[in-house]
């Protein structure tokens, strides 16, 4: 008898270690922004043979992972766009950048090789609302002399989901075209006036691939992986830079964090003669007030783990690893904003 309740209690034991392993092991949860899912998905990839711990992200766009978070059915959300302070008040939410990259504009043109053609935010502007539409209109033809333009339609291509990468491209296209901004304006979704609608950047991607003398916007990163016809743009300095993480950092290396309330900062027409125009920061969202501490602070280890070992894999697919000194006060964020419910710094 005692023996059997011995066997019985080493059973219920091995249980207990068994459900504690299990629940150690589980994968921590994000879902948002198709923007930095290239290099969050590299990093989760080397963080598990790492640590053995797993990242289950859903690349949904920026509009459900803000969704998705503020419902509290993820662990954080991932938004291109970021909430600006008192938003962030409102929903109990804290914010920071994980990783820099750039929206860049690419077409499917015959002919035409990468990082040859040229466009500048007003042209850009027009072709997205509408206003240009063949290819060989002269606001084109004036900056790409000695390329031989089609004299087709120009079909555009735009974001159908709520998108931070969207957020980014108005953002810019506002900022340089005061009718841009007027008609259409600035957001993860806007009432496009003409164009095509794709699911996140792969499916911006997809259709521009798919179709002849086409244009759309999407994160370098998938620029390099399908091998896209990207353009130059021209920059706040008048220059027409190539997109690449040299230009993406002259962009970011202008940005001043310590003023930025709430850590709000869009990095769009940044000033300097290599910045990139349309380079943005990916942010994170979690909640201040932690019901479950435990899951909150491995998704901090997994962007520490990334912020210390993840830089060079972040260049591999032309990122911007973020500098030390805002990684710092990224850390003392932490810190100071995130909680469990008797006020306890989770990290």
């Amino acid at each position: 008898m005692q023996m059997n309740n011995l066997v019985k209690k080493l059973i219920l034991v091995s249980g207990m270690v068994a459900s504690f392993s299990a629940a150690q092991a589980a994968d921590i949860t994000g879902a948002g922004a198709t923007f930095p899912y290239p290099i969050y998905a590299k990093w989760a990839e080397a963080y598990k043979t790492a640590t053995g711990n797993g990242l289950n992200y859903q690349s949904i766009g920026s509009g459900g992972g803000i969704k998705q978070i503020k419902a509290k059915t993820v662990d954080f959300g991932a938004s291109d766009m970021p909430l600006k302070a008192d938003e962030l008040a409102a929903e109990g939410l804290t914010q920071f950048p994980a990783i820099i990259g750039g929206v860049v504009p690419v077409v499917n043109l015959d002919g035409v090789a990468a990082g040859k053609m040229k466009m500048t935010g007003d042209v850009l502007a027009g072709i997205y609302m509408g206003k240009i539409t063949k290819w060989n209109a002269p606001e084109i033809v004036a900056i790409n002399p000695g390329i031989k333009l089609p004299t087709e339609d120009i079909t555009v291509v735009h974001r159908s989901d709520g998108s931070g990468t969207t957020f980014l491209w108005t953002d810019f296209l506002s900022k340089v075209n005061a009718e841009f901004k007027t008609a259409v304006g600035s957001s993860t979704a806007v009432k496009w006036p003409v164009g095509l609608g794709g699911k996140g950047n792969e499916g911006v991607a997809a259709n521009v691939q798919r179709i002849k003398n086409s244009i759309g916007y999407v994160e370098y990163a998938y620029v390099k992986k399908n091998k896209m016809i990207y353009t130059m743009v021209k920059n706040a300095d008048g220059q027409f830079v190539e997109p690449d993480d040299d230009t993406f950092k002259a962009a970011a290396g202008n940005a001043d964090w310590s003023k930025a309330p709430g850590m709000f900062l869009v990095l769009t027409n940044q000033p300097g003669k290599t910045s990139w125009p349309v380079t943005g920061a990916s942010f994170i969202l979690m909640h201040k007030v932690q019901a479950n501490p435990a899951e909150a602070k491995e998704v901090l280890k997994f962007f520490d783990w990334a912020f210390k070992n993840g830089g060079a894999m972040a260049a591999d697919l032309d990122y911007v690893a973020l500098p030390p000194s805002l990684i710092k006060q990224i850390q003392e964020g932490w810190k100071a904003n995130i909680k469990d419910a008797t006020g306890k710094s989770v990290w």
